[in-house]
C-alpha cells in the first residue's frame, strides 16, 4: 500500500508532520481527519525507480511532486476573487461542480490557476471533496479560504460561502490598497526629495565653494553658509559610513523579524509610530473582525475560526491578543473579558462583542465592526493624504531654501565689492 506524506495541524492550530499509508489520497485525506488532524498538504512518498530492469517501463506508477518556487505559484487576489465569484455563480444556477469547474479551466490565463483548476478537478473526479482538493494547493488557497469551503460543503451552501468569500476578498484588498497608497505617496516624495539634497550637497556646493574662496580673498564666510559647506563636506568625505549605517539598520530589522520578541517590538513601534500607527490599527481590527466574523457566520466552529484568523494576522501584538481570547473562550469564558482586559481593542470595539453575544448575532456584529472601520481607514488615509502633502512641501521648501540662501548671503558681499 503506498505512503503518502502530510503537513496538517490540530485542533490548536499546531503543525504535524509525518506519513500515512493509504489506497489513494482521499482515503489519507479522511484517515487524518478521523484523528483530529486538518491537513493542508498530502502528497506521494514513492520516488523510487527499480533497481533492475527498464526504467522507462515503470515510469508509469511513479508519483513524484514537483514543487515550483513561491514567487511562480502566486496568484494575483484579484484573479482568485473572480474565479471564486465565478465558481458562486454557475453552482447557484444548478451546474454540477466538475462541469463549473472544467468552464472556469477553459477560460482561466492564469497559469498556475489553470494548472491548480485541472488537478482539482482530477481530485473530485476521484472521489475528494472540493476543500479536499483545495487543501493540495496550499500555496494558492489558505487555510481561511479552505475551511470557508469545508463549512459550505458540509451545510450545503457553497455558493453562498463562495460568494462571501469573494466578498472578502475584495474589501481585505481594497483596505490594503488604501493604507498602501497613504504609505506610499509620502516614502516616494522623501525619496526623491533626498535624491536632491544629495545632488546639491555633493555636486553643487562644493562648486560654490571654490568660486568663494577665489573671490572673497580670504574673508570670512556668513556662519549659515559655513554650516552647510561642513554639511556639504562631510556627506562627501563619509557616505561610505552613511552606507554602512543604513545597511546594518537593514540587517539588524531582518534579524529581528526571526525573533518572536524581535517581530513583537517592530509591530509594537508600528502601532504608536505618530500619523500612521492609528491606521495600522484601525486596519488590522477590521480584518480581525471581518475574519472571524466570515468564518463564524459561514459555520466555522469558534474556536478553529480563532486559529485561523490568528495565522492571516501579519502583527504579533494582534496575535498575542487573539491567543488569549482563543484561551479565554476555551476555558469556558465569554469572548467579551479578554477583548475588553486587552487595550489594543478600543472600548466601542468591545461594545459590539458584547451586544452580539448577548443577542447571539456574534459573526453579524463582528462584520458591522468591520464596516465601521473600514470607514475609518477610508477617513483616516483621506487626513492623512491632506496633512501630510503639505507639511512635505514645507519641510522640502524649508530644507532648498536654506540652501539657497547659504549661497546667496556670500554672493550679496562679492557683488558690494564689485560696486
Amino acid at each position: 500500500m503506498p505512503k503518502f506524506r502530510y503537513i496538517a495541524r490540530d485542533i490548536n492550530g499546531k503543525e504535524k508532520t509525518g506519513t500515512v499509508k493509504a489506497p489513494n489520497q482521499a482515503v489519507a485525506t479522511e484517515q487524518l481527519k478521523s484523528k483530529g488532524l486538518f491537513p493542508t498538504e498530502v502528497t506521494g512518498t514513492d520516488l523510487t525507480l527499480p533497481t533492475s530492469g527498464n526504467p522507462r517501463e515503470h515510469t508509469k506508477g511513479l508519483h513524484r511532486e514537483i514543487r515550483l518556487p513561491a514567487a511562480l505559484c502566486v496568484v494575483p487576489t484579484k484573479q482568485l476573487m473572480v474565479l471564486t465569484r465565478q465558481m458562486a455563480t454557475l453552482i447557484h444556477a444548478g451546474l454540477p461542480l466538475l462541469r463549473g469547474l472544467n468552464v472556469l479551466e477553459r477560460q482561466e490565463s492564469n497559469a498556475s490557476l489553470k494548472k491548480a483548476i485541472r488537478e482539482i478537478s482530477e481530485a473530485i473526479e476521484g472521489g475528494s471533496t472540493l476543500a479536499d482538493a483545495l487543501a493540495a494547493h496550499p500555496r494558492i488557497f489558505n487555510r481561511f479560504y479552505i475551511n470557508m469551503v469545508k463549512a459550505g460543503e458540509a451545510g450545503g451552501v457553497l455558493d453562498v460561502v463562495l460568494e462571501r468569500l469573494a466578498a472578502y476578498m475584495e474589501k481585505a484588498q481594497k483596505v490594503k490598497n488604501k493604507i498602501k497608497s497613504a504609505m506610499t505617496y509620502p516614502m516616494v516624495v522623501l525619496l526623491a526629495s533626498s535624491g536632491i539634497m544629495m545632488f546639491l550637497m555633493v555636486a553643487i556646493i562644493p562648486k560654490f565653494e571654490t568660486i568663494f574662496a577665489d573671490m572673497l580673498d580670504g574673508r570670512s564666510l556668513p556662519p549659515l553658509t559655513l554650516f552647510v559647506m561642513g554639511v556639504s563636506e562631510n556627506i562627501q568625505k563619509n557616505w561610505p559610513v552613511g552606507i554602512g549605517i543604513l545597511l546594518g539598520v537593514f540587517v539588524l530589522i531582518s534579524l529581528l523579524k526571526r525573533l518572536h520578541s524581535g517581530r513583537l517590538a517592530l509591530d509594537s513601534l508600528k502601532l504608536i509610530m505618530p500619523l500612521f500607527g492609528n491606521l495600522v490599527r484601525m486596519a488590522a481590527l477590521a480584518r480581525f473582525a471581518r475574519t472571524l466574523g466570515t468564518l463564524m457566520e459561514s459555520g466555522v466552529p469558534v474556536l478553529q475560526a480563532l486559529t485561523i484568523v490568528k495565522e492571516t494576522m501579519n502583527n504579533e501584538v494582534i496575535v498575542n491578543a487573539i491567543q488569549d481570547i482563543h484561551d479565554n473562550i476555551k476555558d469556558g469564558e465569554p469572548m467579551i473579558a479578554p477583548v475588553e482586559a486587552n487595550r489594543i481593542f478600543p472600548p466601542i470595539f468591545g461594545g459590539m462583542v458584547e451586544v452580539g453575544e448577548e443577542t447571539g448575532e456574534l459573526p453579524a456584529m463582528l462584520l458591522k465592526t468591520a464596516d465601521m472601520y473600514e470607514d475609518e481607514v477610508d477617513n483616516v488615509v483621506a487626513g492623512l493624504s491632506s496633512i501630510i502633502e503639505p507639511l512635505l512641501i514645507v519641510i522640502l521648501a524649508v530644507v532648498v531654501g536654506t540652501i539657497v540662501i547659504a549661497m546667496f548671503l556670500p554672493m550679496v558681499s562679492i557683488i558690494g565689492n564689485l560696486s
